[in-house]
């Protein structure tokens, strides 16, 4: 089968708000459980008798905030944010951050986003909602059903994010998240979409507490999970979300994507009844499912070097486990895979937990490191270690490369039997990135709020400064196309990534685009012509540089010489021997520059509402326009320049730059063009853009060009991003997702409407 190629991830998770810190975390051996006091159980409604019992264990990885929100984001309202489960909430956050960081704009992708996820059982609904009189007697009671039921997981993620493809809802219990990843695989595979999200999300309510122990249960007695080891007792609960993103391998590398990791195969079975009962785990299903994920990779158990397992550290759960894999994997070679899991660290996810796990294993071949198992001494003697390819690491160590690829091994395993296991593989080497013909960069930000635009700018300069591997080209690009568009908006143009991180922390007046703007070209004659002004635009903008050629060809017989050498003296061969005071050459030389830049603008996708010429800008406008052909025009500029009417030039400026929502672009510098207009009344509100430097500045032409671009998209004109790219090939980065502005929402229950559970084992639980 095709590889599917991992382009984006993202989640929230104990101990780590973002992927990237959950990596960091894992990496250093970081332990993630929180151990509550009794006075922070109390106060969020958990009986006294519960957490004063003596088999009580205050534990659990949990996440902050879980009941703050973005509504007006989402364009929730008040009341439909808090009737809503929290983890519908936070799944959909998190959707919205897994498809920024692949890079692609929903709204622009060519093609179908599919949804498969699912979720821990809903409990805000009954436990909070339901035992609320408020919300009894109120009409939300009568349309809650949809903010909570889990059939509506994904297709509220799908209609939050507007994605077109299938959005289903996976329930399996513990493995429910890596069957989503499979299904999604398949989706792509039978082209049923082009790109899915998979994943899945599990809250508690309370938002935070322990949890009993139980002679025979699964929970540790001492709060910490330690898988494989001789000491473990059992697992810890924990919460958190978790999605990633995938594409067939062909389609992501056609469009530079971000690759993480690639799937080269993935299996599904149940144990069937071939087993104590229904939670207990089943040896020769965990076996079969393993042998069968690597036969449809088409790997040898000998090439994989690191199994994310399902790893929950119970003494029954892990010596089976171990079995099958051993079984699995059918070879005489002891000792040369490393097993953990990520439990340890995070505690047990739940109908999140496959997928918390998945993004582990991709991340250790990401970054080419074997992630240390932590709370582990020594070895189960049940599980006869020894005897199998495989050991637990104790410290973080490099993963070298082989004579085949790195991968990896990722199980989930359920109550009820259902088991998934994935084969995943390094991401392919990225094509030699070309270095950019650009010296300045343009990167654009925006947001539905001020504060979260100042915030989003604040994020991105702190990973600038972070990660020297970013490219800025890289970076430009996929704010440029990854990212929606919103009202506030902020943008800044600069050399290398310093320059970009001194200006993403100077202060900026938060900018609301005002509608979508109207651009007049004004095309200023002999005015436009400022020697080597346009010579960076010229070494970097293929369509330029096109039609300033072509404009040169044409004007040789009539010139004797090279327009160029009027325009670049200081960089073209010959311009030595130009004639810069003969008008036959400069004026052809101006119609030029102004041609040039204004294919250049059209060509991003600034289409002129009209044109406004002087002298020789009038035969340019009449050329643009198809009105002229461009071998007369440029036969009647060489032959009286000529004179305008400059009253009636200044008089057209005026009445276009008062017209409401209207932008003068100077194909050329604009100085002369605000002096002309400096004396009208209300000049100061008007917008007038420059292609080109003042003759007064020393910034050069092509800044001031993305400059002016930028100051075009802020404005709310439509741009043509992958136009703009021209011929480059940028890659797709990962980059901080939006700034969400939460706040809390959230409905309580009545004082003393929670009742005591008792002591039973909770039955979401997994083996």
């Amino acid at each position: 089968m095709e590889p599917i190629a991992v382009v984006g991830l993202s989640g929230r998770l104990p101990g780590a708000p973002t992927i990237d810190a959950f990596w960091q975390n894992t990496r250093d051996g970081v332990e993630s459980i929180s151990h509550f006091t009794s006075e922070q159980l109390t106060e969020v409604g958990w009986p006294k008798e519960m957490i004063t019992h003596p088999d009580y264990v205050p534990a659990a990885g949990v996440i902050e905030n879980a009941d703050h929100f973005d509504a007006d984001f989402f364009g929730y309202t008040r009341e439909q944010a808090e009737i809503s489960d929290p983890q519908q909430r936070i799944f959909a956050e998190t959707v919205w951050h897994t498809l920024e960081d692949t890079g692609h704009d929903p709204a622009r992708f060519d093609g179908a986003i599919g949804v498969y996820a699912g979720q821990f059982a809903n409990k805000y609904l009954p436990l909070n909602l339901l035992a609320n009189a408020r919300f009894r007697g109120s009409m939300s009671a009568f349309s809650a059903r949809p903010y909570n039921d889990k059939d509506f997981l994904a297709t509220r993620a799908a209609y939050l994010c507007d994605l077109r493809g299938p959005a289903m809802t996976v329930q399996s219990a513990c493995s429910t998240s890596l069957v989503a990843v499979h299904l999604a695989c398949q989706a792509l595979l039978g082209h049923e979409c082009d790109m899915a999200l998979a994943g899945g999300v599990a809250l508690p309510i309370p938002l935070i507490g322990g949890y009993p122990v139980v002679a025979g249960g699964i929970f540790a007695r001492d709060g910490h999970c330690r898988p494989f080891d001789a000491s473990s007792s059992g697992t810890v609960p924990g919460y958190g979300v978790a999605v990633v993103a995938l594409r067939r391998l062909s389609d992501a590398l056609a469009d530079n994507d971000n690759i993480r990791a690639l799937i080269l195969g993935s299996a599904l079975n149940n144990d069937g009844s071939a087993k104590f009962g229904f939670n207990a785990p089943s040896m020769q299903a965990q076996s079969e499912v393993i042998a069968t994920a690597q036969a449809v990779a088409g790997v040898s158990a000998e090439s994989i070097g690191y199994v994310e397992a399902h790893g929950t550290g119970t003494p029954l759960g892990d010596p089976i486990e171990l079995a099958g894999l051993t079984k699995a994997f059918n070879t005489q070679e002891r000792g040369y895979c490393a097993i953990g899991s990520t439990k340890a660290n995070i505690g047990h996810l739940d109908a999140a937990a496959g997928a918390a796990g998945f993004a582990r294993a991709v991340l250790a071949l990401q970054h080419a490191e074997i992630p240390p198992s932590i709370n582990y001494e020594a070895p189960n003697p049940a599980l006869l270690l020894e005897r199998t390819p495989f050991y637990v690491p104790t410290t973080a160590r490099p993963w070298p490369s082989g004579a085949t690829p790195r991968r990896a091994g990722v199980s989930a395993f359920a109550v009820g039997g259902t088991n998934a296991h994935i084969v995943l593989e390094e991401a392919p080497a990225p094509e030699p990135a070309a270095e950019s013909a650009r010296e300045h960069h343009l990167l654009v930000l925006s947001a539905r709020t001020p504060q979260a635009l100042a915030d989003a700018a604040a994020n991105l300069a702190r990973r600038l400064e972070s990660d020297d591997d970013l490219d800025l080209a890289d970076v430009a690009h996929t704010l440029q196309v990854g990212r929606r568009a919103f009202a506030h908006r902020r943008h800044l143009v600069c050399r290398d990534r310093a320059e970009a991180v001194a200006a993403l922390r100077a202060p900026a007046p938060p900018t609301a685009a005002a509608g979508t703007r109207r651009s007049v070209f004004v095309l200023p004659g002999a005015d436009a012509l400022r020697p080597d002004a346009a010579a960076q635009i010229y070494r970097s903008e293929a369509v330029f540089a096109r039609e300033v050629d072509h404009c040169a060809e044409l004007a040789r017989p009539l010139l004797g010489q090279d327009l160029r050498a009027v325009l670049f003296p200081g960089t073209w061969n010959g311009a030595d021997g130009a004639d810069r005071t003969d008008p036959r050459a400069t004026a052809p030389a101006a119609f030029a520059l102004q041609w040039a830049l204004g294919h250049l603008w059209q060509s991003w996708g600034v289409r002129p509402a009209a044109m406004i010429g002087d002298g020789g800008g009038e035969h340019v406008a009449a050329c643009l326009a198809g009105d002229l052909d461009l071998p007369t025009a440029l036969a009647r500029v060489a032959a009286d320049p000529g004179a305008t009417d400059a009253t009636a030039f200044v008089a057209a400026l005026r009445e276009a730059a008062a017209a409401p929502g209207t932008a003068l672009l100077a194909m050329g510098p604009a100085d002369g063009i605000v002096r002309a207009l400096a004396g009208q009344d209300g000049a100061e509100r008007f917008t007038v853009l420059p292609s080109l430097g003042s003759a007064d500045t020393d910034r050069d032409g092509l800044a001031t060009l993305l400059d002016t671009l930028g100051a075009l998209w802020q404005a709310a004109t439509d741009i043509d991003w992958d136009a703009v790219r021209g011929t480059a090939r940028p890659r797709r980065v990962s980059l901080p997702g939006y700034p969400f502005q939460r706040s809390r929402y959230w409905i309580g229950p009545d004082t003393g409407s929670y009742e005591p559970l008792g002591l039973e084992e909770p039955s979401w639980t997994s083996h």
